[in-house]
Formats: C-alpha cells, structure tokens, sequence
C-alpha cells in the first residue's frame, strides 16, 4: 500500500481527532459524575499549593485551569484528559520521523499505540498518570534534539519538560534515570557533550518550589509515595518473589494486542540488531531501562506496582518495535493491520460505554451533583452568606466543592478526629463524613444525606 505523505498527515489527523473526540463524547455521555482521581484532584486545585498529600502540584494546576475557563461541567476534563493524550501522539508521531524511514512507519509506531489500553480505555480519568504523557514525550524529544543539536535551547527545554514531568509524578524520575544510563554510554564512547549540563538549570528552577513545600512538610508526599507501594510489609515471598512475578505477567498480557497488531505486518520475525547504532541504543534505553528500573524496585525493595503507574512506559514502544523490524514491514498487509486496528479502536469505546452503563455501583455511578444540590438548597434555606470551605475527604468534599455554586476550597480538616475550623469567620463552612460522628459533634444544623453526615456552618438567616 503507498500512501503520499499528504495522505499521512491526513490520516494521522483523522485519529486524533477521532480518538479525541469518542473518548471525550463516551464518557461524558455515560458518566454520571467524573472520576475519583479527577474530583481529587479539582479538589485540591480548589486550594492550590506547591504539592499536595498525595501527589506533586501539576495535575491539580490542570484541572484548576479547565475549572477557572469551564466551571463544574464535566465534558470539558474528559476534553483535558484527550487534550493530553493526543498532544502525546503528536509529539511521538514528530520523535520518531527522524528515526523510521519512511513516514507511513511513523504512522505504524503511532496506530500501535491504540493496542495498549493505556492510551484509551483509561485516559477519561485525568489523574497524575495522565499528567505525565506529554512531558514524558516532550522530555525524550527534546534529549534527543540536543544530543543531535547540542543547542543551549534544545536542552534548556529537555530540562524544563523533565521538570514538569517531575512535577506530574515522582515516577518520572525512572526516565530521567534512564538517560543518565545513555549519557554514560556516550561517555564511554567518547561522544559525551557536557553542554547537555545546562538542563539542569531550567530543571530544578521549575522545580525549586516543590522542593521548598516538601522541606516544609516534612516530604508529606513522598512519605505517601512509599505507603502506596506496601512497602511497609514484611512478607518476604510476597513482596520480593510474588509482586515483580505479577508485574511482569501484567505487562505482558497488556502488551497482547500490540504486538497482535504488529504481527499483522512483518514477514518475519528474524532480524540482526546493530549495538553500534546510536539510534537503537537510545530507543532501547528509554523504552526498556525504566521498565527494568521498576522491576528491580519490586524485586529488591518488594514494592507492589500498579498497573496503572506504568501508563506512560510504553510510549515510545511503537517507535522503537518498527525502527527493530522495519525492514521486514510488509506494506501490501496493511489493511490486515488497519482491520486490527479498527477493531480495537472502536471496541475499547464500545465496552467502556457498556461497563459504564451496566454496572451502577462505581464512583462515576456516585450522585455528586444530586447531593450537592441538596446541600446548596438547605444552605439557602439557613443561611446568609456564602460556603467558603468544606472538610471532609477528597471525594466526598471534593464532590460538593466541585459542585457547589461559591466553589469553596476544600480542606482535609478532619484530624485525629478533631476539627480545625476555617479562619474566615465571614465564609461558612461544611464537614461531610460519617454520620454518626458528624450528628454528635456539629455545633450548627446537622442532616444526612445519601448516608454522608452533614454538617453546616453558617450566618444564619
């Protein structure tokens, strides 16, 4: 099949704006209120600091935009999470033309990507993994830009997008690690520029508040960070035999229908790897180091990964599987890849509208908005000034500021099972929490709603 590279560009266009779109449409159509991670994270946006309990700052700075442009309409932060994603297609599409030669094999490493669920069944829920796709992709770019280049720009951007990566989630810090291993190779062979030090400058000063915010909490974060990879236990063949056993049967079964669709277009799948290539030492490094790194993390300290957390590892894998094979790239079976490929993208939507539909007992099931609107009724019928802040946890106080008309800023201020109550004593405020303890402690009017306890503070009427 010979396709112009006009026709390219246009096919290349249609998928992402077609990807864009359904994977907006569906969920906005089938979700009754957005997802966990992205109510946490509005919630924390609510109340913007340079890092959160949980995670560094940039998710929540995302969403914080969208809210300030939008409001509490929830279309437009599945229209951010594919904003993310396509953008992310976009730059590897971009990355890989100087690596694959022939365009329609940039288009290959791109339509692969759609086999992984990763970069589809997943990507309504903005949350941090999201967050990173476009700078991890950025990062790669512009490291190879400057290894090419050796311009101040090219790696004054490397290090401003390595930043914000970093800013997205801890985990990007396994990218970073693996360009160390490729500088060192070119130390070794003696192709080392110490310009590319100059990144470091744009790096930590993107990075320099976070840093002081962790300082004066105490590495909150990254103390969080730790407690989610169960690192605590004690188990020893649990954490260190089972959980990496488990990791990388979860990669592989993930990575089926890549490399299903794949097949679909080689003639064979015997090749001669060139260890003296640059270019394949440098798609072998960011591609398969990081993965390596997360293994030895499981294997030795008995972390537990979730699959979730590798949602940005394979962004490069369709880069780097055709650059491998594309001498054994069968055009004329094209259409048996495209037909693969069809299936898959229509599929995925197909069954995420379904299990959205079907199973009513998730939290996109959960009524935020009923409730909130309940809420806001009895506050108008009580009060007369406006909800400046509610208490609770993220989902639940998140929920209600999200919907809420003042959009108070949410604060986890339950602690040790004390209150801490808002210092703007002309702001009301709301607790949401269980029932029984909020009916015994609230000092203003106290109902229950959708078996959340509630409890409102306010200037009364």
């Amino acid at each position: 099949m010979n396709l112009a590279k006009k026709d390219i560009n246009k096919v290349l266009t249609i998928f992402l704006l077609s990807h864009f779109a359904i994977w907006v449409l569906v969920p906005a159509i089938s979700n009754n209120n957005l997802p966990l991670d992205t109510i946490e994270a509005l919630a924390w946006g609510s109340n913007l600091d340079w890092g959160f309990n949980k995670h560094p700052p940039l998710s929540a700075f995302a969403v914080e935009v969208f809210y300030q442009i939008f409001g509490n309409q929830d279309w437009s932060y599945y229209f951010l999470s594919q904003l993310f994603v396509v953008s992310t297609f976009f730059i590897v599409f971009k990355f890989s033309e100087d690596f694959l030669k022939n365009k329609i094999y940039s288009l290959i490493s791109i339509l692969l990507l759609e086999g992984i669920f990763f970069y589809n069944f997943t990507t309504p829920e903005f949350n941090v993994n999201v967050a990173q796709l476009p700078f991890w992709a950025l990062t790669v770019y512009y490291c190879w830009e400057g290894i090419k280049k050796n311009n101040t720009i090219s790696w004054l951007l490397f290090g401003l997008f390595a930043g914000l990566g970093v800013l997205s989630k801890y985990l990007f810090l396994y990218l970073l690690i693996a360009f160390d291993v490729f500088f060192i190779y070119l130390i070794v062979k003696k192709k080392f520029n110490y310009k590319c030090l100059v990144s470091l400058i744009s790096f930590f000063v993107i990075l320099l508040p976070h840093l002081i915010w962790l300082i004066d909490n105490n590495f909150i974060t990254i103390k969080y960070a730790l407690h989610r990879t169960g690192i605590e236990d004690s188990n020893f063949l649990t954490n260190h035999l089972l959980f990496p056993i488990i990791f990388l049967g979860k990669q592989i079964a993930l990575l089926i229908p890549f490399f299903v669709m794949f097949f679909f277009i080689i003639s064979k799948l015997k090749i001669k790897i060139n260890f003296k290539d640059k270019k394949l030492i440098f798609l072998i490094v960011i591609n398969i180091i990081p993965i390596i790194l997360i293994f030895l993390t499981s294997l030795f300290m008995g972390v537990k990964i979730r699959t979730m957390w590798m949602t940005p590892f394979y962004l490069f894998a369709g880069v780097l599987i055709v650059y491998i094979f594309q001498k054994k790239i069968v055009l004329k079976n094209l259409k048996y890849f495209i037909s693969i490929f069809l299936i898959l993208f229509i599929l995925s939507p197909i069954i995420y509208f379904y299990v959205s539909i079907t199973q009513t007992n998730k939290r996109t099931d959960y009524p935020g908005k009923e409730i909130s609107q309940i809420v806001q009724k009895k506050w108008d019928d009580n009060f007369v000034n406006k909800i400046g802040v509610i208490g609770g946890d993220e989902w639940h106080g998140g929920n209600l500021s999200y919907h809420l008309k003042d959009r108070p800023v949410w604060d986890n201020i339950f602690e040790n099972n004390k209150i801490s109550f808002f210092k703007n004593i002309d702001d009301g405020f709301i607790l949401i929490g269980d029932a029984e303890t909020l009916s015994k402690i609230c000092k203003g009017i106290f109902s229950q709603v959708k078996e959340q306890g509630i409890c409102m503070i306010g200037k009364n009427k």
